[in-house]
């Protein structure tokens, strides 16, 4: 099953974003199997203020546990963590449902 994960960082975290960017990644590609698009969301001047993950997970259980153990959320990083089943209808340029 898809789930949508939407993450905005608290205001002025972005030191703390880069600090803990290595780990963040390292948990990612150690994860990378289960992702269709995984990317930082940028605000008006092209700086991180969130994070979108587009994952592939049996459950909302299992989607929700796998962000809170991201070293990001780990370490305080989010004002707000979303989570949403999603259904994909078009991948890569082609419809794949109806």
């Amino acid at each position: 099953m898809h789930f949508t994960i939407q993450c905005v960082d608290k205001p002025d975290s972005i030191d703390l974003r880069m600090a803990t960017r290595p780990t963040h990644l390292e948990y990612l590609k150690a994860n990378q199997e289960k992702f269709i698009v995984v990317g930082p969301v940028l605000d008006g001047e092209g700086k991180p203020r969130g994070s979108l993950y587009v994952i592939d997970m049996p459950d909302r259980a299992t989607a929700e546990a796998f962000i809170m153990a991201d070293p990001y959320a780990k370490a305080g990083l989010f004002e707000s963590v979303v989570v949403r089943p999603m259904r994909i209808v078009f991948k890569d340029g082609q419809q794949i449902a109806g």
